[in-house]
């Protein structure tokens, strides 16, 4: 008992100080005790006791502004438990601290939900799985909870309750089961839970495989192929960049995707020619190649991926493009497969920036082709040549290149006079791909329209047959819009066209033969009298629209051809009269105009191709996901859409049909003209439509970029005026448009167009900033020093235009009620404010003259007594008498009522004393 006294009395000691505040000598005590005792209990007890002690001098020496900064910080972290620690330690320190409490408070209800939603998804997550194992659940409960499962994974919480749940292992287990249901449940789940978060892509790639989804995407299911390929995607974009968390110290968890993403592009190479993958499967892998390999950005300088495809997969591709279905053992494929590779091929073409990058991928190439030809050996001629076309659709100029070798285009010509079917086919279409040139088209205009001609008329084989026709097709338009420059003799493009539409509305042929009618008619609708017999053939219109929406997507380059073809909305050079004459002069050749290419004949042709149903084509070729719909397509669809909406009333009819929305997506991505031609058809429907009618939903706040795209100066004048009154319209709407139009950074090119000599863009550029002074940004834009904003918006109320005037002086009088300052302000900018105001409100316009009233009413009412004195004063009193004693109008009413507020205002301020009648 004498051995425990001491270190029993030095921790009573310690208790005394540490109640008492005194932290240094309870520590110098506790540590007494420490030292002395022998008791392992008593002794635990001491040293929780020293703990707290230096606990206590930690938090007394740090300032309730660090904790409150730390829990600040972990509360953007996600990590409110500890953010909550943080600030409970200020509310210690200073209890009576509103906003410490406010915190705590808030913290604390967050966290009560976040636990909450924690055990609802648990609960959630387990109810699925008990189904999922239960071996007795019918067949309706195990789909339903999987598609479960899948909204489940689209939550972050609900991804990571699933992870954590060993879901991954139960998701492998549905993708056994080999049923369609159970196994795109898994994949979307798998997607979902990959969506936006890097680590746990990670995972699910290295605990699943990528052997195994790749074999998954093989399968001849189209629904299963596009559901993994949509994994893949998102874990593509995850490990790119696409998780925008804050990690923190765990960011070093995380390993570098590097080596996983290289995997997966080897993967999806080899997938191109395994011939296990079905058709499906090898879409899949051609479109992820295009959509990942290329940069999207062309100022971005890495472009590895793009020099690691054309080393280890540009001759996998070739071998796609190089497949002949009707041949035995070929690589399954769909109608859309060898197409998609070439759109594969130009694009790594043009992902590369230097020459001798371009030379290695013409090395490839040329290897590759030089590689199958055999005299021996018919089949691999005819693969080198099929290679050779799927070239020419992709990059034409490595293509067009290969052709002229010596001995390629006599190849080409051997096999067009072959007895077997399938050596013509081929050689026919090498010849309709290598004529796109008009160089090379005259060269076989020369040596192999007879040729041609013969395989026509020679042959029993309906698709040898129509591939014939599209060749001449093809080498009859060859020399484009001119007129003067007709290939064949009069009438024979009208012929080979009949035939094309014949062709094209016998649905008892394949759609593959029918797509070929729709290119013939690409290349004959250059022609200005078959564009007018087609337009006129209802029943042809509506097969080809009919395709354009079928699932072959192969033919939507062609039908974009055509309708630009018919609503003429090409590119067109401008010649100077001068040049033409001197072209003339020197006999040159100068293009011709087709008498039916006149705008009367246009605009004839475009409302019947609205009447015959256009706009729902455009509409479901501009949804088409797809690799083949490419921006050069894109580019054209939006000529058109410009083109039909040239004709005011025609706009209500685009609006009804859904082209509106179809626009959209046009506007925002491909080509920088398509974008332009898109953008400017979404002003010119904007501009007259209802936007709300024609955008409806939050579809209106996509319109918005594009529509300021067109304010650029580079833009022509007809753009910049069309998107001007466009913004107008959506400004005056509500403000949260208004705030989109700010955010946009339009507000500093509509004041400069408020400074143009054209007249109608000054116009449209007034009235736009008249409907958008409402927002405070503008109001402050205003106030600003050092400019003529508000300088420039008192002169235009003086200008001769009475519309310009009314916008100008209704700009002002918002900006004078919103901001009184700016009264003051407005008398300083110029000295012919007074004059100016007068002229106002002595406008026989009842707007402008109610507009130039309310100005005066703001300046009486902005508590500068000067200001108004001086107003009173002036002419404008005696204006104010005369429009406020007169006859009560209903035309004038609002006028004279103003007139009569400002005299009542004046009075108010003792500027002037009330009439009274003599006693």
């Amino acid at each position: 008992m004498g051995e425990m006294a001491d270190p029993i009395q030095f921790k009573d000691e310690g208790n005394k100080y540490f109640q008492a505040g005194d932290m240094d000598k309870a520590i110098e005590f506790y540590t007494k005790a420490i030292k002395s005792c022998k008791d392992k209990k008593v002794l635990a007890i001491i040293y929780r006791n020293r703990s707290a002690c230096f606990l206590k001098k930690v938090n007394t020496s740090l300032k309730p502004q660090s904790f409150i900064k730390r829990c600040q910080a972990l509360e953007k972290l996600g990590k409110l438990d500890m953010a909550f620690k943080d600030v409970q330690r200020c509310s210690t320190i200073e209890p009576k601290n509103k906003t410490f409490l406010e915190t705590l408070r808030r913290l604390g209800a967050e966290i009560q939900a976040k636990l909450k939603t924690s055990f609802s998804t648990d609960s959630r997550v387990q109810n699925m799985f008990d189904i999922l194992l239960d071996e007795e659940s019918d067949k309706e409960k195990k789909e339903k909870a999987a598609n479960n499962l899948v909204v489940l994974a689209r939550e972050d919480a609900g991804a990571e309750r699933i992870f954590q749940n060993n879901g991954v292992a139960l998701l492998l287990d549905l993708l056994g089961t080999g049923k369609v249901e159970m196994v795109l449940a898994a994949i979307r789940t798998f997607a979902g839970m990959c969506t936006g978060h890097k680590a746990r892509a990670m995972a699910i790639i290295h605990m699943v495989g990528i052997d195994k989804l790749c074999s998954i995407m093989a399968v001849d299911n189209e629904e299963i192929a596009l559901a993994t390929s949509d994994l893949f995607q998102c874990v593509n974009d995850s490990l790119t960049g696409g998780d925008r968390r804050i990690y923190g110290k765990e960011e070093a968890m995380v390993l570098d995707a590097g080596k996983d993403l290289k995997s997966i592009l080897m993967a999806l190479l080899d997938m191109l020619i395994n011939k296990k993958v079905s058709g499906y499967g090898r879409d899949q892998a051609l479109n992820l190649l295009s959509r990942n390999v290329p940069r999207k950005n062309k100022k971005d300088t890495d472009h590895s991926k793009t020099l690691f495809t054309i080393d280890h997969g540009l001759k996998k591709i070739l071998k796609v493009c190089g497949q002949i279905p009707e041949l035995p053992d070929q690589l399954p494929m769909t109608e859309n497969t060898q197409l998609i590779a070439s759109v594969l091929l130009n694009k790594l073409w043009d992902d590369l920036r230097c020459d001798p990058e371009r030379d290695n991928y013409r090395e490839v190439c040329d290897e590759y082709i030089k590689g199958k030809f055999d005299p021996n050996d018919m089949d691999k001629n005819i693969h080198a040549i099929n290679a050779l076309s799927g070239l020419l659709q992709g990059p034409f100029e490595v293509g067009n290149q290969l052709v002229g070798r010596q001995g390629i285009m006599e190849m080409m010509v051997a096999l067009c006079g072959s007895e077997r079917e399938v050596d013509q086919m081929v050689a026919v279409e090498a010849l309709i791909h290598s004529s796109t040139k008009l160089s090379r088209a005259s060269f076989i205009i020369t040596n192999g329209v007879s040729l041609l001609k013969d395989v026509y008329k020679k042959t029993k084989n309906e698709k040898i047959k129509i591939r014939s026709l599209v060749g001449l097709c093809k080498l009859g338009s060859a020399g484009g819009d001119d007129y003067s420059m007709r290939q064949f003799a009069e009438g024979s493009t009208e012929k080979l066209a009949k035939q094309c539409r014949k062709w094209l509305c016998n649905t008892a042929m394949d759609t593959r033969t029918r797509k070929w009618a729709i290119e013939g008619l690409a290349y004959l609708t250059q022609d200005a009298d078959v564009k007018d017999e087609f337009v006129e053939d209802e029943p042809a219109l509506k097969a080809m629209f009919d395709l354009a929406k079928s699932k072959d997507k192969t033919i939507l380059y062609a039908v974009a051809c055509t309708l630009v073809n018919c609503t003429n909305c090409y590119e067109k050079k401008d010649f100077l009269p001068e040049l033409v004459q001197l072209a003339k002069f020197s006999k040159q050749h100068v293009p011709e105009q087709h008498p039916k290419d006149k705008k009367d004949f246009i605009q004839k042709r475009v409302k019947k191709l609205l009447k015959g149903g256009i706009i729902s084509a455009l509409s479901v070729m501009v949804k088409a996901d797809n690799t083949l719909l490419t921006d050069q397509t894109k580019e054209m669809l939006s000529r058109v859409f410009l083109a039909l909406a040239d004709d005011i009333k025609d706009r209500g009819t685009i609006c009804a049909q859904g082209g509106g929305k179809a626009l959209i997506p046009l506007a925002l991505e491909g080509t920088a003209i398509g974008k332009v031609r898109a953008a400017h058809a979404l002003a010119k429907i904007a501009s007259s439509c209802n936007p709300e009618i024609a955008f409806p939903g939050e579809r209106i706040y996509e319109v918005v970029r594009p529509l300021v795209s067109l304010l650029q100066p580079e833009r022509e004048g007809v753009e910049n005026y069309e998107a001007l009154l466009s913004l107008t319209n959506l400004a005056g709407l509500n403000d949260k448009l208004r705030v989109k139009i700010l955010k946009e950074k339009a507000l500093p090119e509509i004041e400069q167009y408020m400074f143009e000599d054209h007249d109608h863009i000054r116009l449209a550029a007034t009235e736009c900033m008249c409907n958008l002074v409402t927002c405070k940004e503008v109001q402050d834009r205003y106030m600003e020093d050092g400019n003529d904003r508000l300088k420039l918006l008192v002169l235009l109320c003086s200008e001769e235009d009475e519309k310009l005037q009314r916008a100008a002086a209704g700009a002002l009088a918002m900006l004078t009620a919103a901001n009184k300052k700016l009264c003051t302000k407005m008398t300083l900018v110029t000295l012919q404010w007074m004059e100016i105001l007068q002229r106002l409100i002595l406008h026989d316009q009842p707007q402008i003259q109610h507009r130039g009233l309310v100005i005066v009413y703001n300046m009486l009412n902005s508590d500068d007594n000067e200001l108004a004195k001086k107003l009173i004063e002036s002419e404008i009193l005696e204006i104010l008498s005369v429009i406020g004693k007169g006859m009560n109008n209903p035309k004038r009413q609002i006028v004279i009522d103003v007139a009569r507020t400002c005299l009542t205002k004046a009075m108010d301020l003792g500027l002037i004393k009330p009439f009274t009648t003599p006693s």
